[in-house]
């Protein structure tokens, strides 16, 4: 176990299916490549390389990556740097923010000391991560509770490219559309149309760290019908259209 104040982990990880971890350092999770999914506390929520993860030690946290990802991670010591204010926050990367967890690389668990100019260089990454967890995130998905809504939520995610009805996944899920309108009322707190929008986002967001897939065909993968449509969908979830989101200043 490394006794650096804090240190940088870059490497490749395979895909992964729900697996729980816990660490024991406070841990800014960063894919440069690649798209992971993490749950806790009831939500779940995509981090593409445009976001990060702040993670406090002890949290447990359930991880899935779909493709290997590449990761550059930040890990600091809890007995040097107060823990976030919650287990878990998902978070936008500056392009300063960005460039610092990249120049940690240098500075790996190995290392004897850490010299007084990679020390500096944590804590202003640390710094920033603190102020940009204090800022909402919408990007997330409720988790459902039983078994007939996590039945309705895998139908509705496996068809987003579809024309969807809700009638047709309440058949499907063996219920009365009145019944299981309630149940994703009481256990997601938002009906099955807020859940299908905020699907058809996040699969989107994922599909934007892929800088060889188009827009236009993300829009249609997603269940869009229209450029425009995708567009004014995706600016009023995140604030930003598709193409600044891939490309941020």
């Amino acid at each position: 176990m490394s006794s650096l104040p804090a240190y940088c982990v870059y490497r490749d990880f395979p895909p992964e299916e729900d697996k729980t971890v816990q660490f024991d350092r406070h841990y800014l999770l960063y894919a440069a490549k690649g798209t992971m999914r993490l749950q806790a506390e009831g939500r779940s929520w995509t981090v593409p390389p445009a976001r990060a993860a702040f993670i406090a030690a002890g949290a447990p946290i359930t991880l899935s990556i779909a493709t290997t990802i590449t990761c550059c991670s930040a890990l600091f010591a809890p007995s040097v740097y107060a823990a976030p204010k919650a287990p878990l926050r998902v978070l936008d990367m500056s392009p300063l923010a960005r460039e610092l967890v990249l120049a940690c690389r240098d500075y790996a668990p190995e290392l004897q000391a850490l010299p007084p100019e990679g020390k500096q260089l944590f804590d202003t990454l640390y710094m920033l991560a603190t102020k940009a967890a204090d800022a909402p995130n919408d990007m997330w998905m409720p988790v459902a509770q039983s078994a007939s809504v996590s039945a309705a939520l895998d139908l509705t995610e496996r068809r987003l490219a579809e024309p969807l009805g809700f009638a047709a996944i309440a058949a499907e899920v063996g219920m009365t559309e009145r019944t299981l309108a309630r149940r994703f009322q009481d256990e997601l707190g938002m009906p099955w149309r807020d859940c299908l929008r905020r699907m058809r986002i996040i699969r989107a967001v994922e599909a934007l760290a892929d800088p060889q897939r188009q827009i236009t065909q993300i829009a249609m993968d997603v269940g869009y019908s229209s450029s425009s449509a995708f567009n004014s969908a995706f600016l009023d979830f995140t604030g930003q259209t598709p193409t600044a989101f891939r490309n941020p200043e």
